[in-house]
């Protein structure tokens, strides 16, 4: 009987974390896009196209400020 009171509340630490941990990785994007990994392994790395898309992906979006300047 002891046990449950050291249990129950880590249980519920616990639950929190996990609560916390999930919500933290959604406002930081790690669920953005899901299906692009997926795909990647589907084409072969020395491809043009595949590195040409795989680029654009990763390139930072551009500001206002540097479209002015173009």
């Amino acid at each position: 009987m002891a046990a449950l009171y050291v249990m129950v509340p880590a249980a519920m630490i616990i639950v929190a974390l996990a609560i916390w941990l999930f919500f933290w990785a959604v406002d930081n994007g790690q669920y953005e896009d899901l299906d692009s990994p997926a795909h990647s392994i589907l084409f072969d790395d020395e491809d043009p196209m595949h590195i040409a898309s795989v680029k654009k992906q990763n390139a930072p979006a551009e500001t206002s400020d540097t479209a002015k300047h173009d």
